[in-house]
């Protein structure tokens, strides 16, 4: 299963699934990060930790260990 923190910057995935419950997946998807939505990683910050991703025309930031539970292809 490849998942978001695996794509590597400058590449471009596709959401498949996100795996987690209750406020958490809640907040992901508020963030417009739902099944089927392009997600362009921009920048990875020196230490690896967080991501900065264009989604749905914005710039988001978000921790490794949240992009750990979406699934992408």
């Amino acid at each position: 299963m490849k998942t978001l923190k695996d794509v590597k910057k400058g590449q471009s995935a596709v959401v498949v699934k996100v795996h987690s419950e209750g406020a958490i997946r809640r907040r992901i998807m508020d963030m417009g990060i739902t099944k089927g939505v392009e997600i362009y990683v921009r920048k990875v910050a020196p230490l690896g930790d967080p991501m900065e991703l264009t989604v749905r025309g914005y710039e988001l930031s978000l921790r490794k260990a949240d992009a750990g539970m979406i699934e992408v292809e």
